[in-house]
């Protein structure tokens, strides 16, 4: 078996690039990747979003662009989302800072910030039905990837 292995690895070194890259995308598994913002208030309140076609309340976030980092689009979706402008230097990593889901093959790159209470949110009609400022604890019936994410940073409702 082990020699099986070391043909097919010098095997798969001798070809062109183009075709080690096209075999090793059509034979590993793909993940969406994408950035959510735990955004809270000055009150410790959380930010939370029912977007269609959802059940349940999310955060705001997105999935990256390609050649886009994930803190630039985790501030692009946020004022994309909600109006709420930050720079990416205002955004702070999670700890944990990404959450891989093997089932659904989704990673999200997570990032908090603390803003004024006062802070002006104004939704896009389009991706938002509503927006609100929740106490952790009291917060609105959550959908499943939201509930699991925010499980793994101790925010339950």
């Amino acid at each position: 078996m082990q020699r099986v292995k070391h043909h097919a690895y010098t095997l798969f070194g001798k070809l062109p690039k183009k075709m080690k890259k096209h075999l090793v995308r059509a034979v590993t598994p793909n993940y969406t990747v994408g950035s959510v913002v735990l955004l809270r208030d000055e009150n410790d309140r959380l930010l939370m979003l029912r977007q269609p076609p959802n059940r349940g309340w999310s955060l705001p976030g997105g999935l990256i662009n390609k050649r886009e980092t994930p803190v630039d689009a985790a501030a692009r979706e946020l004022r994309e989302e909600t109006g709420v402008r930050l720079r990416p230097d205002q955004l702070t990593q999670a700890v944990p800072s990404a959450m891989v889901n093997p089932r659904t093959q989704q990673v999200d790159c997570v990032f908090t910030a603390t803003v004024s209470s006062s802070v002006q949110v104004d939704p896009d009609p389009v991706e938002v039905i509503e927006a609100g400022w929740y106490r952790i604890g009291q917060l609105p019936p959550l959908s499943r990837p939201t509930a699991n994410l925010l499980g793994h940073y101790g925010i339950t409702s």
